[in-house]
């Protein structure tokens, strides 16, 4: 019999979890940065004096690094919701109607003042806001686990209905339309209701704190319990989960509400922080890149941390380029755009290769044992 020798491996739950499965994602970006470049070279202007301008746009200040913060607190929730959904098999694409329904609710509670402290305000607009949106997501996740519904169909159709609700509450004659408005929006939130601002003279709010720290509790869920256990036991084989006694319609319902509650209390964040009312469009596209950031970030909630701040500084860099460089505002959706295709297809390739690695290994272990029966 051949003796095996096992080797050591040092194992790093936090840094060596963001480097392996953030290996992929970096090559993704730098290549979607590299083509960005390329085209903004083919307008004409030069693509170092261009990202060196988007890089001043968003971090040659603490105002700028400030601004990229406060752009990262929706991306922040809201990827991590999608990123759920991801580790578990599900697309829940359904964050920017989970957003509305979030600040809808929000602001039924935000407009009314309430004799109590402006803690408590603001957690009571959340809740009500987060409970919003778990119902609006109870429905695609019922339709998915026990209809056989798709949930990338039935949560786009979801987020449209959304948005015409919320603009239909928001306008004139409706409870919580602001009367005479030129532009349809709620009643202003009591000042009790509003989210503190942490730098004079910037917009910066918790927001950004606040995603961060459940980026990394769910990165402890995923890892280190049993529901996150089932979770991506869910994702990697529904059957292997089914047979091991895991109720996988249930399950999948859970993070359908796990990700909608926290489209929600994205959404109910950024009216009590940054708008302080509910504005009809009010985070327009927001929940899609939502989605393009799980997807960077490979469904890892550290990587979506990262993945979040990039687009962030792309959005508040992009601006200043703009300005400096004469160079389109919508490149930084192109470069966006770019990074994803580049993530998905070294993601492609990465996993052809593991399936012949796999292969290969297997034809090998068969090889030995017939050996092996042969010496016997």
């Amino acid at each position: 019999m051949k003796s095996v020798t096992k080797s050591k491996m040092i194992r790093m739950p936090l840094i060596g979890d963001v480097m392996m499965s953030g290996a992929r994602t970096v090559i993704g970006i730098v290549m979607g940065l590299v083509a960005g470049g390329i085209l903004i070279a083919l307008s004409g202007v030069n693509p170092f004096a261009a990202y060196a301008s988007m890089l001043r746009g968003a971090f040659g200040s603490l105002p700028a690094f400030s601004n990229v913060l406060v752009r990262a607190s929706p991306l922040l929730l809201g990827g991590i919701g999608v990123a759920m959904g991801i580790k578990a098999g599900v697309w829940n694409t359904g964050i920017e109607g989970y957003m509305y329904l979030g600040a809808i609710g929000a602001a039924v509670v935000a407009i009314q003042p309430l004799s109590i402290p402006p803690i408590l305000h603001v957690l009571l607009s959340f809740v009500v806001g987060m409970l919003f949106a778990a119902v609006w997501g109870l429905i695609p996740g019922y339709l998915r686990a026990y209809k056989g519904v798709n949930e990338v169909t039935s949560t786009i159709m979801l987020n449209y209905v959304a948005i015409y609700l919320t603009s239909w509450l928001v306008s004139s004659p409706q409870p919580l339309a602001e009367e005479g408005a030129f532009y349809p929006m709620s009643k202003l939130f009591q000042e009790s209701a509003q989210l503190p601002i942490l730098m004079r003279g910037t917009s910066l709010h918790p927001g950004a704190f606040i995603g961060i720290a459940i980026c990394l509790l769910f990165y402890f869920i995923l890892n280190y319990t049993p529901f996150g256990f089932r979770t991506r036991m869910l994702g990697s084989n529904i059957n292997a989960a089914r047979y091991s006694g895991v109720d996988t319609k249930k399950q999948v319902v859970f993070i359908m509400v796990i990700g909608a509650i926290l489209g929600g209390l994205s959404g109910a964040i950024e009216v009590t922080g940054l708008k302080h009312r509910v504005y009809m469009e009010f985070v327009t596209g927001t929940g899609y890149q939502s989605v393009a950031v799980a997807l960077l970030a490979g469904g890892n909630p550290l990587g979506v941390i990262l993945t979040a701040l990039f687009f962030a500084a792309l959005k508040a860099g992009g601006a200043t380029m703009s300005i400096e460089t004469g160079v389109g505002a919508s490149m930084t959706d192109v470069i966006i755009a770019l990074c994803v295709i580049f993530v998905i297809a070294v993601g492609v390739d990465g996993r052809r290769r593991m399936k012949k690695k796999t292969a290969k290994a297997e034809t090998a272990v068969t090889t030995e044992g017939k050996e092996d029966e042969h010496v016997v």
